[in-house]
């Protein structure tokens, strides 16, 4: 009986696992439809082909070294049989195996934050030879720090000072709009963003009920997200804490895109419906953190400081000339912070008798983990970057710029139809 109870919860564990996986993997086909009608026309088929090729990359990287580096676990060059883990001494709670493409569909989430920051301007080959580094290297490096609970070089272990990140505000987002914004600083502003007396000039998406579209399919994909980060399902004590996970997930988002809407009103005098997008996004990445622990109030009031957050933070990027057509290093770095800060809150640290820490987090070890995630993965990234730009140069020229990078690095247009210079 008891192995029959054991054989029950492992199925269902693995097949929520593998279910949250794919909710996850839809997340990419969410950044696909959000960055597409973010950016302009001309640019829409290669924002597409980097956004389905870096997916790609990073099953092959995550499979040949990433997982390797981030957890230490050589049953997955072993091998896995039906069994489960050649050579394995105790059995798994879940299938080895839907532990790998839970993890790698995060490292593909991580790179599709650079995607959209990079947009309108990176030539594609350049994207794609970094997102080989990014998702083999840099991410699976910090993520062993992280989530893989290995000291720092050796030095000191994140876990042991308090760091908590339940489901990737930092390991994550953050981590990804450190990548990029290291891109954006070396490959410089679109043409024409910025005026010369220091005006920010608009340039508005070209479908934005395709941004939509794919602000929901993100706002969907969360709960695998954040809901697979509870790694089970198949007790009462799981299948509460996956109930208030999604709960706290839907409020924090609902609670960061009306806070965006207000501000971005009380801003612009108008309904934006861009901030009202990453408003949403915000208060998803907000929550991302910690969504466990806070009540549904404390979940919505976090998603909307996210979501106010983000607003002032894609504004004063543009005044200081980082651009970022979707908002990305706003979204999952500024606001990613934001997360890994709130932890604390309702993530209160526990101490035993003699004063060790012994679970919850705390305000230092946030930062402490905050700022290793954020150096790393910036200072690698821009040197991968600035090597890059040595070889074989990251940004096309101006004249392919100003035609759209569909046609000089793809070949073909998204809407030809409707392009002028079509025949």
């Amino acid at each position: 009986m008891e192995n029959s109870i054991f054989e029950l919860q492992y199925a269902l564990d693995t097949f929520y696992f593998l279910v949250s996986g794919a909710l996850v993997m839809w997340m990419a086909a969410g950044f696909a439809m959000l960055e597409s009608g973010l950016v302009r026309s001309k640019n829409t088929t290669e924002i597409l082909t980097k956004n389905v090729a870096l997916y790609a990359i990073a099953c092959i990287m995550y499979f040949v070294c990433g997982y390797m580096i981030m957890y230490g676990n050589e049953w997955f060059l072993s091998g896995i049989t039906a069994d489960g883990v050649a050579g394995a001494d105790e059995p798994a709670t879940y299938a080895p195996a839907s532990d790998f493409f839970f993890q790698v569909v995060f490292v593909a989430t991580a790179m599709s934050i650079v995607s959209g920051a990079v947009a309108e301007r990176m030539k594609l080959w350049a994207f794609l030879a970094f997102a080989v580094v990014m998702t083999g290297f840099i991410y699976p490096m910090e993520g062993s720090w992280t989530w893989g609970g290995n000291p720092v070089f050796g030095m000191y272990t994140l876990g042991d000072l308090g760091f908590s990140d339940f489901a990737g505000s930092g390991i994550v987002h953050m981590a990804g709009a450190g990548a990029a914004l290291a891109g954006v600083l070396l490959l410089g502003a679109r043409k024409g963003k910025y005026g010369a007396n220091g005006e920010v000039n608009a340039i508005p998406g070209a479908n934005l009920p395709l941004a939509t579209l794919g602000a929901f399919i993100l706002w969907m994909g969360w709960f695998g997200f954040n809901g697979g980060s509870v790694l089970a399902t198949a007790s009462v004590e799981s299948a509460n804490a996956v109930a208030v996970v999604f709960m706290n997930t839907n409020a924090a988002a609902a609670g960061g895109l009306v806070a965006a809407l207000i501000v971005a009103r009380f801003m612009f005098g108008k309904a934006d419906l861009t901030m009202a997008l990453n408003g949403a996004l915000a208060g998803l990445v907000a929550i991302t953190a910690e969504p466990s622990t806070p009540s549904a109030a404390q979940a919505t009031l976090f998603g909307g400081l996210g979501g106010i957050l983000v607003v002032f933070s894609i504004v004063l990027l543009d005044k200081i000339k980082v651009d970022d057509p979707v908002g990305a290093i706003s979204v999952h770095g500024v606001v990613g912070l934001l997360g890994l800060l709130l932890v604390p809150i309702t993530n209160v640290a526990e101490y035993d008798a003699d004063g060790a820490l012994v679970g919850g987090s705390t305000f230092a070890g946030q930062i402490i983990g905050a700022l290793t995630i954020f150096i790393w993965v910036f200072v690698t990234s821009g040197i991968v970057w600035f090597v890059l730009k040595l070889v074989m140069g990251i940004r096309v020229s101006e004249e392919e710029e100003f035609e759209g990078v569909d046609i000089s690095e793809c070949g073909m247009e998204a809407y030809p139809e409707f392009s002028p210079t079509s025949k």
